[in-house]
């Protein structure tokens, strides 16, 4: 492959995760905008949006709904832990600034190096365990645990920046026993959908015209993420390009100072940086 093509693909892969990012961060932003809404209901409209967004890419695609056997499990475990995180970043969402939720999010990756020692036996190197407690530090300037209650939803995000960097290890594992993307999305939607089923129906509470176009919004850039993401790594490896997926950070502080009149503290500003660096040395060094 001649080296022009190498770059238009790499080009092609930056635009598609910048624009998966901004569909990430609009989907926080639209979640957010839809104000008390039961965060199960939330969750709800982001996976049935992206369970039919998979189901059509599947069936255009001729993808099988069959699972290997030895793959069942992992399935099973990345959709566990991928709904607990689900929930975690849109409860922390509805309290927490946009800049402050997306950069907890963001940690998953370096959750991710950790968890991939006990699923996949990998052996992290020296740039990966400094990159991943120097993230760790710049979580704690935005978590801020000393303030007591007030830092309970940077808590519960940053629970969720372990249990997504959890689910997308095991997506990892799949993807290494031949599990396409498609299928991992559509399982993962459609059983986090069957098990939030019966919570939702409980706590179900009529939605205003406004609040239903909100989360429509939010289900509809929740599959742009998803879709352009899938589409990103399909065109360039990720020690490439994974770092613009940080971008999300950056759109999503955009949207909560210019529309919501949000402005980080110097804390988080901090933090921001910490990890900012560790993402950008960490992927130079790969």
């Amino acid at each position: 492959m001649s080296e022009q093509i190498v770059n238009d693909k790499r080009l092609k892969g930056i635009i598609s995760i910048m624009i998966s990012a901004a569909g990430f961060a609009g989907m926080s932003f639209f979640v957010k905008l839809s104000g008390k809404v039961p965060v199960i209901e939330k969750a709800m409209f982001r996976n049935v949006v992206a369970l039919v967004v998979a189901y059509i890419i599947m069936r255009r695609e001729g993808v099988s709904f069959y699972v290997e056997k030895e793959n069942r499990l992992p399935l099973f475990l990345r959709c566990l832990f991928g709904t607990v995180g689900l929930i975690c970043n849109f409860w922390a969402i509805g309290y927490l600034k946009l800049g402050d939720s997306s950069i907890l999010q963001k940690m998953a990756p370096f959750f991710s190096i950790v968890m991939s020692i006990f699923i996949l036996q990998e052996k992290p190197n020296l740039t990966s365990i400094v990159s991943v407690l120097v993230a760790l530090l710049g979580a704690a300037f935005v978590v801020k645990p000393g303030q007591g209650i007030l830092g309970l939803p940077a808590l519960v995000g940053l629970l969720g920046g372990f249990c997504a960097g959890t689910a997308f290890t095991f997506v990892r594992k799949l993807g290494t026993h031949g599990v396409r993307g498609a299928q991992i999305v559509f399982y993962f939607s459609f059983i986090s959908s069957i098990a939030l089923l019966p919570i939702c129906f409980l706590q179900f509470k009529p939605l205003s015209p406004e609040q239903l176009l909100f989360l429509t919004g939010a289900g509809l850039c929740a599959a742009v993420g998803q879709i352009f993401v899938t589409r990103a790594y399909s065109y360039a490896p990720a020690k490439e390009i994974s770092v613009f997926d940080y971008s999300q950070v950056i759109f999503s502080a955009i949207l909560g100072f210019v529309i919501l009149g949000e402005l980080p503290d110097i804390y988080s500003f901090i933090g921001y940086a910490l990890i900012f660096s560790m993402a950008i040395w960490k992927w130079k060094k790969d």
